[in-house]
């Protein structure tokens, strides 16, 4: 690890100093453009005006017909902009970052006013965008963020979903993966969104079925304001029971070429983006990132079981005539790794390896999307998106042989095998009508066509195959959104989705209702229902079960949905123009989930956070759970130079299986607690920043299912006391980051150099316990130790 960290420290250092002496002294100023549109319709608004305020002079302008502005000699640094426009709701954003290395380009959504200006009070609480999803469907557990949020906040590492980590009833299944879990859900329970087409795992090393992995291939760099939703979710979000990303990716600069270089954990990258000319507002973006571990290793820095991945990321933006866009975008990644068991610690567990085995996986996602936007008039809006992926595992294990003293290899024998494909085409067409400053109706129907390869089972000792499938089925959604402003202070949203399975031919109808009362200024309060649904991953569907005959068969096929009434009760206070506090009451009852048809205490409700799938037949859906709790967020967005985070949350997470006895979630940690805060400070006159990041982290520990060591010892493997699952909770977990930056502007390009100290206090945290036959013990594998993480990028 010393010679990873010098090596890295020295690659950084080499990469500031070579292009620092060709820059010249005295960033300047930097260009400030975008474009204002109507909330609802998506519409330019024109002739609104953007202020820089607190500037002397006076620096402002006004969106032009295509709701276009444009402001020149904007200082360096942070920034606070009014959009204001007659008719519509004022918008502040206090934390615009403004850098010398690239242009600041924005996109704003103005909401119409429902009275004259005259007869209302416009509040920071209703014009600060941050608090504001991009969906206005939304009424409660909505969490807008940033991009700048995973590069800003200590131990995010530049993912959305290490981000996310910090939010109210959010907590992180392990340190090595970023699989979380929302309200006591299973991680599988989240949907991935990117603009407007749901996806697989975008993650590297992502197992099918699961929503989780060590890196994502999710470029931090090429994300826009995204929303993360955990409850009570609009109409539209279908094959989703706990949680949903909505991530959007953002355009290009249409002006200017701008190049990154980059280097961190998830690797080494390098992208560009600008306009295909200077006559055309097309545009592109593309990014390209290559694992670290992989680099280290072709120079001779060897690491058992080095991580081998690379991703890719395309964007393109064309106008389409006056009042349509084209975009297509392109998200790919390719993973692999492999474990000997020979370089294995064999005094304690591991939390990959395993001493007696060999294990060699590989993966890899593609996902490819065009989109037509076109904007029939200033009140409808229609999308058509078409999108390609597939979804490939592959994975060999063999049974190691050692000598009878010793650890020398006497043979190792292949034991299993995998073979996952997954493709899905999908079209997604969509509308939005604005009848009013009232009324918005939105309607909408995707249409996911499924091909499947899947073959895996066992060679050694026994042989068997457990999965042997290849055809093609169908999801399809149909759904209708309306909103309904009653009042400036009182809004209603309302909608209907009815999905399908063609496997089964599986049927749901799920209606979502929400209401939000202004109850004064500052203070609002919201009430929400919804009925949800999800799918099981397509891979339990073909398991095949031996029956009585000898013969083996897919006792899954007829499984329906997983379905969940959600309640959220919210109330949210502006305490001050940069404070606010938000508390949340849920509860959530759950119930087809599937469990084994005989009596058992398995149920796929603690599913889902693993490399491998979940191997059961004979399920039905007759299991029941509940999630419920409360949850408390005090922010202080940025401002003046410092911000905080802190979030807490108190809440059980219960299920039952076919043996109807109610046990704990091994995801029940009872509480959870986050303490986030951030100070920049800025050095010198050319708006150079140093910044220093604080996070703390504690939950309850997770619950297990214990491990009988005298009958292990006898069988020489692992025997659990499943008659007790998950009754035996591990200690509390406790976490402390803290992350350091500076940023460089020099004339025409900026340095950001940071380091992660990540566990800085070194906590031992416990992750698993295991069953080792050779040394007849139970060893415990704990959570990640202190990891320093450099970061260096460059934009120009």
């Amino acid at each position: 690890m010393r010679n990873l960290f010098h090596f890295i420290v020295l690659l950084l250092a080499t990469l500031v100093l070579a292009p620092a002496g060709h820059a010249q002294s005295g960033p300047g100023t930097q260009i400030v453009r975008g474009t204002v549109l109507d909330a609802a319709a998506k519409a330019p608004v024109i002739g609104a005006t953007v202020v820089v305020v607190g500037v002397t002079p006076a620096l402002g302008t006004n969106t032009d017909a295509d709701g276009r502005f444009r402001l020149t000699g904007v200082p360096v640094g942070r920034i606070r902009l009014r959009i204001s426009s007659v008719g519509y709701e004022d918008l502040i954003l206090n934390d615009v970052t403004v850098s010398a290395g690239k242009e600041t380009v924005l996109d704003f959504s103005l909401t119409e006013r429902l009275t004259k200006l005259d007869e209302v009070t416009v509040t920071y609480k209703r014009g600060e965008d941050r608090t504001v999803a991009n969906n206005e469907m939304a009424t409660v557990s909505a969490r807008p963020f940033s991009p700048l949020d995973a590069n800003r906040y200590a131990g995010a590492l530049g993912d959305p979903a290490r981000m996310a980590q910090n939010f109210a009833g959010v907590s992180g299944a392990n340190d090595s993966r970023n699989d979380i879990v929302v309200r006591g859900n299973s991680p599988a329970s989240l949907l991935w969104r990117l603009d407007g087409v749901n996806i697989p795992n975008p993650n590297h090393f992502g197992t099918q079925g699961t929503t989780g992995g060590p890196v994502s291939m999710l470029n931090n760099n090429l994300l826009a304001k995204s929303d993360f939703l955990t409850g009570a979710f609009p109409a539209e979000y279908a094959n989703a029971l706990g949680s949903v990303f909505d991530l959007r990716l953002r355009k290009g600069n249409d002006e200017k070429t701008e190049f990154l270089g980059q280097v961190g954990f998830n690797g080494i990258e390098v992208g560009a983006e600008g306009p295909y000319s200077s006559k055309s507002k097309a545009s592109y973006l593309i990014n390209y990132r290559y694992s670290l571990f992989s680099l280290l290793k072709a120079v001779g820095y060897n690491i058992a079981g080095t991580p081998e991945y690379q991703d890719f990321t395309f964007k393109t933006d064309l106008p389409v005539g006056p009042h349509g866009t084209l975009s297509v975008w392109t998200l790919a990644g390719r993973s692999k790794i492999t474990f000997l068991g020979k370089d294995v610690d064999s005094t304690k567990a591991d939390t990959y390896g395993n001493e007696n085995t060999n294990s060699r996986p590989h993966f890899s996602t593609g996902i490819a999307a065009a989109s037509y936007e076109h904007r029939f008039n200033d009140r409808t809006l229609a999308r058509l998106t078409l999108s390609a992926s597939r979804t490939t595992q592959e994975f060999e294990q063999d049974t190691i042989l050692y000598a009878t003293t010793g650890r020398r290899v006497l043979a190792a024998i292949p034991n299993s095998y995998a073979d996952f494909t997954q493709d899905k085409l999908s079209a997604n067409l969509s509308m939005t009508h604005k009848l009013s400053a009232r009324d918005r109706v939105s309607a909408g129907l995707i249409i996911d066509l499924l091909q499947y390869r899947y073959g895996n089972g066992l060679t050694y000792p026994v042989r068997r195959i457990e999965r042997d499938a290849n055809g093609t089925t169908a999801l399809s959604q149909l759904y209708v959104q309306w909103k309904h402003r009653f009042t400036s202070e009182l809004s209603l949203n309302a909608g209907l989705s009815a999905s399908r399975f063609e496997l089964n031919g599986s049927t749901v109808a799920e209606p979502r209702l929400g209401l939000q009362y202004q109850a004064s200024a500052a203070t609002t309060l919201s009430l929400a229902y919804g009925l949800h649904s999800t799918l099981q991953p397509l891979l339990t569907y073909f398991y095949q079960t031996q029956q009585a005959d000898g013969r083996y068969a897919r006792t899954n096929h007829d499984l329906g949905f997983t379905r969940s009434h959600h309640l959220v009760l919210a109330y949210d206070h502006q305490l001050a123009d940069n404070l606010h506090l938000r508390i949340e009451g849920y509860h959530q009852w759950i119930f087809d989930a599937p469990v084994e048809r005989t009596a058992s205490y398995f149920s796929q409700l603690t599913e889902g956070v693993d490399f491998a799938p979940t191997n059961k037949g004979n399920l039905v859906n007759k299991g029941t759970g509940r999630n419920y709790g409360l949850e408390l967020t005090l922010e202080r967005s940025f401002a003046r130079g410092y911000y905080f985070l802190l979030t807490g949350s108190l809440f059980e997470s219960k299920y039952k299986g076919s043996d109807g006895v109610e046990r704990n979630t091994p995801f029940n940690t009872r509480f959870a607690a986050n303490a986030l805060a951030g100070r920049e400070f800025r050095l010198g006159s050319q708006g150079n920043t140093f910044t220093i990041s604080l996070k703390t982290a504690t939950t309850g520990g997770r619950f297990i299912t214990p491990i009988n060591l005298q009958a292990s010892e006898a069988r020489r493997s692992a025997v659990y006391e499943y008659d007790r699952a998950f009754s035996v909770q591990q200690p509390s977990y406790f976490r402390a980051d803290v992350k350091m930056g500076y940023k460089i502007n020099r004339a025409r390009l900026t340095h950001e150099i940071a380091l992660d100290l990540q566990n800085v206090a070194g906590t031992q945290n416990v992750f698993l316990q295991a069953y080792n036959p050779r040394t007849n013990a139970i060893g415990t594998a704990y959570q990640q130790g202190f990891l320093p993480v450099p970061f260096y990028r460059l934009t120009f």
